[in-house]
């Protein structure tokens, strides 16, 4: 599996404070199934982390896990980039920031508070050639309160990454209920961990998906549609879950990808 958003770089966010931990973190994914660990470490006005500091980390940790025989995951650099930044941040920097240095940039909605800059927010990352993966939509207040402002996003090309643990009840019964709502209305594009450590935060993607009853998509959604992402290619409009039935639909769902 890849898990396409992960904080596993040490010291440079909330994330691990060192590399002993970063180690044990990557061990974890390891033990979890997951193979490809993408490194996004936040990029806010309290994290001010760069494309070269972020590269920089990377390759210490990589150094790292090779010299204690622990480089069972591969590592590949990416960045949580928080909306708000994107203005400030030049294009080149934005690029370099990317997932794996491609086309997509996984970016982080404001949890709480107004969200009504993402559509231009979208509009000015697809001027400059990127496309936009929304980091756990779930979790934002805007979204909660309008939904078609989410939908609109969709709609201009923006994709949806989801929690793991927010299927389930990681982050409470109402992100719980909405990120069951996304997934059974089309939106849940990839599922990633957002682990930050190896406790409360820790890694994990097949049994999250289990439990919430999309074990049947598991392999397009930690597989298959995160290869895509790393590659710089497209994603469907919409993911459909076989036997979950979309908000107002009287029959089950048969395709679970409508291209």
């Amino acid at each position: 599996m890849i898990d396409l958003h992960t904080h596993v770089l040490p010291g440079i966010d909330d994330g691990p404070r060192g590399v002993t931990e970063s180690i044990a973190l990557c061990g974890a994914q390891h033990a979890a199934g997951v193979r490809t660990v993408v490194a996004t470490p936040h990029v806010s006005r309290r994290y001010p982390n760069d494309a070269d500091g972020i590269a920089r980390r990377l390759t210490e940790l990589q150094e790292a896990l090779c010299a204690q025989g622990a480089a069972a995951v591969e590592l590949v650099a990416g960045a949580e980039v928080a909306s708000e930044l994107v203005g400030e941040l030049g294009g080149e920097e934005l690029r370099r920031l990317a997932l794996a240095g491609r086309s997509w940039l996984l970016l982080e909605p404001p949890l709480q508070g107004s969200a009504a800059h993402l559509e231009l927010v979208v509009d000015e990352l697809q001027r400059i050639g990127l496309q936009v993966l929304l980091a756990h939509p779930e979790r934002c207040a805007a979204f909660h309160r309008d939904r078609r402002l989410l939908e609109r996003l969709v709609d201009r090309g923006a994709r949806c990454s989801l929690t793991a643990g927010s299927l389930v009840g990681t982050f409470g019964r109402a992100v719980e209920r909405f990120a069951a709502e996304l997934a059974a209305e089309g939106f849940a594009h990839t599922v990633a961990s957002d682990a930050h450590d190896t406790g409360p935060r820790s890694p994990g993607l097949r049994e999250p998906l289990r439990a919430a009853g999309l074990e049947s998509v598991c392999g397009w959604l930690t597989e298959e549609a995160p290869a895509r992402v790393l590659a710089g290619e497209e994603l469907p409009a919409r993911v459909h879950v076989p036997g979950i039935a979309r908000r107002g639909a009287r029959r089950r769902l048969l395709p679970f990808i409508r291209r």
